[in-house]
């Protein structure tokens, strides 16, 4: 199959999204914007899911638009290969909230694929069940604010054995999901053993949300927003106890999950922002083509058009290169794709903020008001280039793989012994 074919399968799932998104998420997207903010204190009870969003769901359930993700998983037969996955993915992007109608928005849906590969069958059944019918929510706990954990091996919580159970201590933030009302398991990945190998230190446990030592701290707002009704919280583990069968492979197989986990995740992240790019261009166009300033439309300025003709560029060349990393993924495996992985989650985020920025000079000061997507589209993209990596670490590791593909990468013995 040529990666320039679409499956037959997806495009008859594109178009009928494309109607989906056109009937439902588009003329809702003020009003879920009016429910999100009204949420504005947060509560120990959390924040709820906007009502709009929770009537679609049913909706798109309905309509068989409904974990469309998660590939080869006997408990989601609809799944998708991510080739097939990633225009219905770029298509959800368009609006921020589009995917949890779909039961596809992170962090959910690399929760879910974690579950799937990596947990019990009793950890199954408890867990990735409802998750899939969309009945709760989940959060990701890997990031600590003592640590550069864009460094996974620095993580220093510590999960410690004690008889029939696991003790974990520490404090994360960033936890995104744990701020909804419905959230109600959490992966936490800390250190169950600081003297084993550099990689083999990390493992990844399965913890209920209301267990006993587990405290929302707070919110964590990004460029003034609080991101109700997700939420990125900073959380407190105090002597929280899990029994010993909700760690996830075995202790010390904590980093290798996380590898696992992060490479569908980063290109999910990519297609999104492909979705966002092509929404702010169109946005940026209808308003250029509206706008007459100095006796001509600005449309018809040579500096908008040099703009427009760009902006298109990155995007098509930003989409080829995550087709060619999902189909890569697909036929040969994450660890053969991680080039490719790394080159979407640094060129995807970039691209979609430069086209936001152009979209919103376009609108002048009504860009950076909340009378368009715009603004909170760009907080997002330009928090994504942190999210899942910062750009500096894939960009590192990307000039590690081509300068061992040439032969010219030394490695020493401790380099080495890292692996």
């Amino acid at each position: 199959m040529s990666i320039f074919n679409e499956p037959e399968r997806t495009r008859q799932l594109r178009e009928r999204l494309e109607a989906f998104m056109a009937e439902h998420i588009y003329p809702n997207d003020d009003q879920v914007w009016q429910e999100a903010q009204a949420q504005d204190w947060y509560s120990e009870a959390g924040w709820s899911t906007c009502p709009t969003v929770q009537r679609l769901k049913g909706v798109a359930r309905d309509a068989g638009l409904w974990n469309l993700f998660l590939p080869h998983s006997p408990r989601a037969p609809e799944g998708l290969s991510n080739f097939e996955y990633a225009p219905l993915c770029e298509i959800m992007g368009r609006t921020h909230w589009a995917a949890e109608v779909f039961n596809c928005s992170a962090p959910d849906t690399g929760n879910m694929e974690t579950l799937d590969r990596y947990g019990s069958e009793a950890l199954k059944d408890r867990w990735l069940e409802p998750l899939l019918r969309g009945e709760i929510r989940s959060a990701f706990l890997m990031t600590e604010p003592a640590v550069a954990s864009s460094d996974a091996t620095n993580i220093e919580c510590e999960i410690r054995r004690d008889g029939d159970h696991y003790v974990i201590n520490g404090r994360k933030w960033w936890s995104t999901g744990a701020g909804n009302r419905n959230c109600r398991v959490f992966i936490v990945m800390g250190k169950t053993d600081p003297s084993a190998p550099r990689h083999r230190q990390q493992s990844m446990i399965v913890v209920p949300a209301d267990t006993p030592g587990v405290k929302v701290v707070r919110p964590l707002s990004v460029f003034g927003y609080n991101h109700a009704p997700l939420g990125h919280m900073e959380i407190l583990l105090d002597n929280v106890r899990v029994p010993i069968d909700h760690m996830l492979l075995g202790e010390g197989r904590g980093f290798e999950i996380a590898q696992g986990r992060l490479g569908p995740g980063r290109i999910h992240h990519s297609m999104r922002s492909i979705g966002a790019a092509e929404r702010a261009l169109e946005l940026m166009c209808r308003r250029l083509a509206d706008r007459t300033a100095f006796g001509r439309p600005l449309s018809e300025r040579g500096v908008w058009h040099e703009r427009i003709a760009e902006s298109r560029c990155m995007i098509e060349q930003a989409r080829l290169l995550t087709l060619k990393a999902a189909w890569m993924m697909d036929t040969v495996g994450n660890k053969e794709a991680q080039g490719e992985i790394a080159m979407i989650k640094i060129v995807a985020p970039s691209m979609a903020a430069k086209i936001i920025d152009w979209a919103i000079q376009a609108y002048g000061a009504g860009g950076v008001s909340g009378d368009t997507p715009l603004a909170f589209s760009y907080t997002e993209q330009r928090t994504l280039r942190i999210a899942d990596g910062p750009d500096e670490v894939h960009r590192q590791a990307l000039a590690k793989l081509e300068l061992t593909r040439l032969g010219l990468r030394r490695r020493t013995p401790a380099l080495r012994q890292a692996g």
